[in-house]
């Protein structure tokens, strides 16, 4: 039987209120095309940056298993408080997924302790994400590769710590390369940053990119099991008392 895993897609969603060009490729949004390709059983709730408190209150925040983000020009609009919010649920199970741009996103940069920054560059490149991790659950049914056509170029050095897990790496038409699927553990909780997704291409539309985030969703979703407790605790064994 399938996990029943409670997604929240978060999006900043400025970009399709103000650029015809991306509102022509995602109409009903970003956050609506990445719902659409998800193949989890599950509530799926959408939010975004103009909801009150982001729409990240505290009531969908303990109920969402796994959050998607998507954020590029407005990260610093995001409140201090909410992404402390996030954090904290991070670090007690709940999964994050961290799409392209945002990178820079104030949660990103908080979990991963760097500058998260990089080279770009958008020339209307191919991409191919290579799998490097074949037996990785975020892999699954992924072929060697996947090829876009168009996409913005990212590339090294990515200024983020060592991943714990590579699962795919890009190379970019131009000659760069770069760290495209990258696993996290912070506290209780798994991250995956995975970098294709510029506003202005159709890449949430492409099958094996929502393969790879519905798998992402899946390996990211919490365990069942409490949180640990911290600071003094009693001894579970008598302590005998020592010869002096």
């Amino acid at each position: 039987m399938s996990q029943s895993i409670n997604v929240t897609i978060w999006n900043e969603y400025r970009h399709e209120k103000t650029n015809e060009k991306v509102a022509s490729v995602y109409p009903q949004g970003m956050h609506a095309a990445i719902a659409e390709g998800l193949d989890v059983d599950g509530k799926v709730t959408v939010a975004t940056l103009d909801d009150p408190e982001h729409g990240l209150t505290e009531e969908v925040l303990n109920g969402t298993d796994v959050l998607i983000w998507w954020g590029h020009m407005a990260h610093g609009e995001v409140r201090d408080e909410i992404v402390e919010r996030v954090h904290q649920r991070v670090l007690r199970g709940m999964g994050l997924i961290v799409l392209h741009s945002g990178h820079f996103s104030k949660i990103f940069k908080k979990l991963m302790g760097t500058s998260c920054d990089l080279k770009w560059r958008e020339a209307d490149e191919k991409e191919r994400i290579w799998v490097v991790n074949p037996g990785h659950p975020i892999a699954d049914g992924i072929g060697e590769y996947i090829e876009l056509p168009k996409e913005e170029m990212y590339g090294e050095h990515f200024d983020i710590p060592q991943p714990d897990e590579l699962v795919m790496v890009s190379w970019f038409e131009g000659g760069e390369v770069f760290r495209s699927g990258c696993c996290y553990t912070r506290g209780m909780g798994k991250i995956f940053y995975f970098r294709p997704g510029h506003e202005t291409y159709p890449t949430y539309y492409n099958p094996q990119v929502r393969k790879v985030i519905s798998n992402a969703v899946k390996w990211a979703a919490p365990v069942d099991r409490d949180y640990p407790r911290y600071g003094n605790a009693k001894p579970l064994e008598t302590i005998k008392e020592k010869q002096q």
